[in-house]
Protein backbone atom coordinates (compact mmCIF):
# COMPACT_ATOMS: atom_id res chain seq x y z
CA UNK A 1 0.00 0.00 0.00
CA UNK A 2 1.87 4.08 -1.17
CA UNK A 3 0.90 6.05 1.72
CA UNK A 4 -1.39 8.72 1.01
CA UNK A 5 1.09 11.31 2.66
CA UNK A 6 4.44 10.80 1.05
CA UNK A 7 5.73 12.65 -0.81
CA UNK A 8 5.07 12.95 -5.02
CA UNK A 9 8.70 11.10 -4.95
CA UNK A 10 8.57 8.79 -2.66
CA UNK A 11 4.95 7.97 -4.11
CA UNK A 12 6.59 7.70 -7.69
CA UNK A 13 9.71 5.77 -6.47
CA UNK A 14 7.05 3.41 -4.76
CA UNK A 15 5.41 2.75 -7.72
CA UNK A 16 8.52 2.03 -9.86
CA UNK A 17 9.59 -0.43 -7.67
CA UNK A 18 6.57 -2.31 -6.70
CA UNK A 19 6.71 -2.84 -10.86
CA UNK A 20 9.88 -3.44 -11.22
CA UNK A 21 9.55 -0.86 -14.17
CA UNK A 22 12.64 0.09 -16.66
CA UNK A 23 12.76 3.60 -17.89
CA UNK A 24 12.83 3.28 -21.78
CA UNK A 25 14.99 5.94 -23.30
CA UNK A 26 13.60 5.42 -26.73
CA UNK A 27 10.21 6.62 -24.87
CA UNK A 28 11.63 10.15 -23.51
CA UNK A 29 10.58 8.49 -20.20
CA UNK A 30 10.80 11.00 -17.28
CA UNK A 31 8.34 11.34 -14.25
CA UNK A 32 7.40 14.40 -12.25
CA UNK A 33 8.20 13.98 -8.58
CA UNK A 34 7.52 17.88 -7.76
CA UNK A 35 4.13 18.45 -6.72
CA UNK A 36 4.33 22.39 -6.61
CA UNK A 37 5.03 21.89 -10.71
CA UNK A 38 2.68 19.30 -10.84
CA UNK A 39 -0.33 21.97 -9.16
CA UNK A 40 1.07 24.91 -11.92
CA UNK A 41 0.12 22.37 -14.55
CA UNK A 42 -3.36 21.68 -13.38
CA UNK A 43 -3.26 25.65 -13.00
CA UNK A 44 -2.53 26.61 -16.10
CA UNK A 45 -4.99 23.60 -18.15
CA UNK A 46 -8.13 25.88 -16.26
CA UNK A 47 -9.78 22.07 -15.96
CA UNK A 48 -13.24 22.95 -15.50
CA UNK A 49 -16.07 20.14 -14.37
CA UNK A 50 -17.16 19.29 -17.66
CA UNK A 51 -14.09 19.27 -19.57
CA UNK A 52 -12.86 16.06 -22.24
CA UNK A 53 -8.81 16.28 -21.32
CA UNK A 54 -6.11 14.64 -23.47
CA UNK A 55 -3.54 13.77 -21.90
CA UNK A 56 -0.71 12.07 -23.82
CA UNK A 57 1.98 10.11 -22.32
CA UNK A 58 0.51 9.40 -19.15
CA UNK A 59 3.62 7.62 -17.83
CA UNK A 60 2.87 6.02 -14.05
CA UNK A 61 -0.66 7.87 -14.10
CA UNK A 62 0.71 11.33 -11.52
CA UNK A 63 -0.80 13.59 -13.86
CA UNK A 64 -3.52 11.65 -14.99
CA UNK A 65 -5.05 11.49 -11.36
CA UNK A 66 -4.65 15.09 -10.58
CA UNK A 67 -6.56 15.73 -13.98
CA UNK A 68 -9.32 13.15 -13.58
CA UNK A 69 -10.21 14.89 -9.86
CA UNK A 70 -11.18 18.27 -11.63
CA UNK A 71 -12.32 17.17 -15.33
CA UNK A 72 -15.63 15.26 -16.91
CA UNK A 73 -13.58 12.78 -18.49
CA UNK A 74 -9.23 12.34 -19.39
CA UNK A 75 -8.29 10.24 -22.41
CA UNK A 76 -5.19 9.19 -21.51
CA UNK A 77 -2.98 8.01 -24.41
CA UNK A 78 0.38 5.86 -23.94
CA UNK A 79 2.65 4.16 -26.14
CA UNK A 80 4.47 1.43 -24.11
CA UNK A 81 2.48 -1.13 -23.65
CA UNK A 82 4.39 -2.32 -20.68
CA UNK A 83 2.69 0.93 -18.51
CA UNK A 84 -1.23 0.12 -19.28
CA UNK A 85 -1.29 -3.17 -16.79
CA UNK A 86 0.56 -0.61 -14.03
CA UNK A 87 -2.06 2.19 -15.16
CA UNK A 88 -5.14 0.27 -14.86
CA UNK A 89 -4.24 -0.68 -11.62
CA UNK A 90 -3.02 2.39 -10.61
CA UNK A 91 -6.00 4.87 -11.96
CA UNK A 92 -8.26 1.99 -10.47
CA UNK A 93 -10.42 4.08 -8.50
CA UNK A 94 -11.50 6.63 -11.08
CA UNK A 95 -14.07 5.91 -13.47
CA UNK A 96 -13.71 8.58 -15.56
CA UNK A 97 -10.41 7.87 -17.27
CA UNK A 98 -10.24 5.50 -20.63
CA UNK A 99 -6.81 4.44 -21.26
CA UNK A 100 -5.07 4.16 -25.18
CA UNK A 101 -2.38 2.36 -25.61
CA UNK A 102 -1.50 3.59 -29.32
CA UNK A 103 1.17 6.11 -30.59
CA UNK A 104 -0.78 9.87 -30.70
CA UNK A 105 0.41 10.29 -33.81
CA UNK A 106 -1.60 7.73 -35.24
CA UNK A 107 -4.72 8.87 -32.88
CA UNK A 108 -7.64 10.40 -34.69
CA UNK A 109 -7.95 13.46 -32.18
CA UNK A 110 -11.32 14.69 -34.52
CA UNK A 111 -12.86 11.56 -33.85
CA UNK A 112 -12.10 11.52 -30.17
CA UNK A 113 -13.74 15.14 -30.02
CA UNK A 114 -16.47 14.24 -32.04
CA UNK A 115 -17.31 11.39 -29.90
CA UNK A 116 -17.53 13.56 -26.95
CA UNK A 117 -19.39 16.39 -28.46
CA UNK A 118 -16.72 18.66 -27.33
CA UNK A 119 -13.47 20.42 -28.12
CA UNK A 120 -10.40 19.12 -26.26
CA UNK A 121 -8.13 20.08 -23.92
CA UNK A 122 -4.78 18.38 -23.93
CA UNK A 123 -2.59 18.40 -20.82
CA UNK A 124 0.74 16.73 -20.83
CA UNK A 125 4.47 16.12 -19.80
CA UNK A 126 5.14 15.73 -23.25
CA UNK A 127 8.73 13.38 -23.97
CA UNK A 128 11.49 15.22 -25.59
CA UNK A 129 11.86 13.29 -29.19
CA UNK A 130 8.25 13.81 -30.17
CA UNK A 131 7.23 18.08 -28.69
CA UNK A 132 7.51 19.20 -32.06
CA UNK A 133 6.00 17.04 -34.16
CA UNK A 134 2.74 16.02 -31.28
CA UNK A 135 1.98 20.11 -31.20
CA UNK A 136 2.55 20.68 -35.05
CA UNK A 137 0.43 18.03 -35.87
CA UNK A 138 -2.39 18.87 -33.65
CA UNK A 139 -2.29 22.69 -34.50
CA UNK A 140 -1.50 22.66 -38.80
CA UNK A 141 -4.16 19.56 -38.77
CA UNK A 142 -6.38 21.87 -36.78
CA UNK A 143 -7.53 19.59 -34.49
CA UNK A 144 -10.87 20.02 -32.37
CA UNK A 145 -8.66 21.54 -28.81
CA UNK A 146 -9.17 24.18 -27.06
CA UNK A 147 -6.16 24.34 -25.16
CA UNK A 148 -2.81 22.94 -25.19
CA UNK A 149 -0.57 22.26 -21.76
CA UNK A 150 2.17 20.38 -21.73
CA UNK A 151 5.77 20.59 -20.41
CA UNK A 152 8.51 20.25 -23.01
CA UNK A 153 12.23 21.35 -22.99
CA UNK A 154 12.72 24.77 -22.14
CA UNK A 155 14.59 25.09 -25.66
CA UNK A 156 11.62 24.37 -27.18
CA UNK A 157 9.63 26.38 -25.38
CA UNK A 158 11.17 29.86 -25.41
CA UNK A 159 11.76 29.60 -28.93
CA UNK A 160 7.62 29.17 -29.75
CA UNK A 161 6.94 31.99 -27.76
CA UNK A 162 9.95 33.99 -28.67
CA UNK A 163 9.34 37.68 -29.90
CA UNK A 164 11.07 39.50 -33.05
CA UNK A 165 14.44 40.52 -32.68
CA UNK A 166 15.30 38.09 -29.81
CA UNK A 167 17.74 35.35 -29.72
CA UNK A 168 15.49 32.41 -29.68
CA UNK A 169 13.36 33.57 -32.49
CA UNK A 170 13.01 31.83 -35.46
CA UNK A 171 10.94 29.86 -37.65
CA UNK A 172 9.20 28.07 -35.03
CA UNK A 173 8.44 31.39 -33.20
CA UNK A 174 6.38 32.39 -36.33
CA UNK A 175 4.39 29.30 -37.05
CA UNK A 176 3.28 28.75 -33.80
CA UNK A 177 2.12 32.70 -33.40
CA UNK A 178 0.41 31.83 -36.78
CA UNK A 179 -1.74 28.99 -35.14
CA UNK A 180 -2.05 30.09 -31.84
CA UNK A 181 -1.30 32.47 -29.07
CA UNK A 182 1.79 30.91 -27.05
CA UNK A 183 2.67 31.70 -23.06
CA UNK A 184 5.04 30.38 -20.47
CA UNK A 185 3.36 29.19 -17.83
CA UNK A 186 6.18 27.94 -15.73
CA UNK A 187 9.91 27.03 -15.60
CA UNK A 188 11.21 23.40 -14.44
CA UNK A 189 14.19 22.74 -13.75
CA UNK A 190 15.63 18.79 -14.18
CA UNK A 191 15.54 17.74 -10.68
CA UNK A 192 12.10 17.81 -10.97
CA UNK A 193 12.13 14.77 -12.85
CA UNK A 194 12.93 10.76 -12.21
CA UNK A 195 15.44 9.83 -13.92
CA UNK A 196 16.70 13.55 -14.41
CA UNK A 197 16.93 14.74 -18.11
CA UNK A 198 19.96 16.52 -18.81
CA UNK A 199 17.68 19.97 -19.91
CA UNK A 200 15.82 22.05 -17.80
CA UNK A 201 11.76 21.87 -18.95
CA UNK A 202 9.16 24.69 -19.11
CA UNK A 203 5.53 24.72 -19.10
CA UNK A 204 3.85 26.19 -22.32
CA UNK A 205 0.00 27.06 -22.95
CA UNK A 206 -0.92 27.22 -26.46
CA UNK A 207 -5.10 28.81 -27.08
CA UNK A 208 -5.43 28.01 -31.03
CA UNK A 209 -7.42 30.96 -32.80
CA UNK A 210 -10.66 30.26 -33.74
CA UNK A 211 -10.05 32.17 -36.68
CA UNK A 212 -6.26 32.69 -37.89
CA UNK A 213 -5.92 36.79 -37.65
CA UNK A 214 -2.90 36.33 -40.83
CA UNK A 215 -3.91 32.85 -42.68
CA UNK A 216 -3.24 32.45 -46.18
CA UNK A 217 -4.36 30.61 -49.12
CA UNK A 218 -0.99 28.97 -49.80
CA UNK A 219 0.41 27.72 -46.20
CA UNK A 220 2.66 25.28 -47.90
CA UNK A 221 4.12 28.58 -49.22
CA UNK A 222 4.34 30.74 -46.69
CA UNK A 223 6.03 28.50 -43.91
CA UNK A 224 8.78 28.03 -47.30
CA UNK A 225 9.29 31.78 -47.08
CA UNK A 226 9.10 31.65 -43.40
CA UNK A 227 11.82 28.82 -43.02
CA UNK A 228 13.80 30.17 -45.84
CA UNK A 229 14.20 33.67 -44.00
CA UNK A 230 16.04 32.11 -41.03
CA UNK A 231 17.93 29.83 -43.08
CA UNK A 232 20.97 31.58 -42.73
CA UNK A 233 20.65 33.60 -39.43
CA UNK A 234 22.49 37.43 -39.78
CA UNK A 235 21.77 37.08 -43.40
CA UNK A 236 19.27 40.05 -44.92
CA UNK A 237 15.86 38.47 -46.10
CA UNK A 238 16.82 39.35 -49.55
CA UNK A 239 19.69 36.93 -49.87
CA UNK A 240 18.30 34.17 -47.86
CA UNK A 241 15.47 34.22 -50.11
CA UNK A 242 16.82 34.56 -53.35
CA UNK A 243 19.52 31.54 -52.21
CA UNK A 244 16.76 29.54 -51.07
CA UNK A 245 15.50 28.17 -54.36
CA UNK A 246 12.33 27.51 -53.63
CA UNK A 247 10.84 30.63 -55.03
CA UNK A 248 10.79 31.38 -58.86
CA UNK A 249 12.28 35.11 -57.46
CA UNK A 250 16.05 36.89 -58.10
CA UNK A 251 17.09 39.37 -55.50
CA UNK A 252 16.07 42.11 -57.34
CA UNK A 253 12.38 41.33 -58.10
CA UNK A 254 12.16 40.07 -54.46
CA UNK A 255 14.06 43.42 -53.68
CA UNK A 256 11.22 45.25 -55.24
CA UNK A 257 9.04 43.78 -53.23
CA UNK A 258 10.12 44.55 -49.97
CA UNK A 259 9.89 48.50 -50.84
CA UNK A 260 6.04 47.85 -52.44
CA UNK A 261 5.23 46.50 -48.95
CA UNK A 262 7.43 49.45 -46.97
CA UNK A 263 10.12 47.34 -45.83
CA UNK A 264 14.02 47.82 -46.13
CA UNK A 265 15.59 45.87 -48.53
CA UNK A 266 18.77 45.03 -45.98
CA UNK A 267 16.05 43.93 -43.10
CA UNK A 268 16.34 40.41 -41.60
CA UNK A 269 14.38 37.77 -41.14
CA UNK A 270 14.74 38.15 -37.37
CA UNK A 271 13.27 41.23 -36.87
CA UNK A 272 10.26 40.44 -38.69
CA UNK A 273 7.05 39.75 -36.84
CA UNK A 274 3.97 37.45 -37.73
CA UNK A 275 2.37 40.60 -39.65
CA UNK A 276 5.53 41.56 -41.66
CA UNK A 277 6.16 37.69 -43.02
CA UNK A 278 2.33 37.20 -44.08
CA UNK A 279 2.70 41.12 -45.45
CA UNK A 280 6.05 40.37 -47.40
CA UNK A 281 4.17 36.93 -48.56
CA UNK A 282 0.79 38.10 -50.16
CA UNK A 283 3.11 40.85 -52.49
CA UNK A 284 4.80 37.24 -53.86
Amino acid sequence: MIDIEATLYQKTKAIIDRYGFSFKKNFGQNFLIDQRVLDKIIAAGDIQADDVVLEIGPGIGTLTQAIARKAKTVIAVEIDRTLIPLLEEVLSDFDNIRLINDDILKVDIKALSEEYGRPLKVISNLPYYITTPVIMNILEKEAPVSSIVVMIQKEVAMRMQAAPGTKDYGSLSVVTAYFADCYLAANVPRNCFIPRPNVDSAVISLKPYDKKPYDTADREGFFKFVKAAFSMRRKTLVNCIGSSGDFDLTKEEFSEILKKAGYDERIRGEALSLPDFHRIFELM
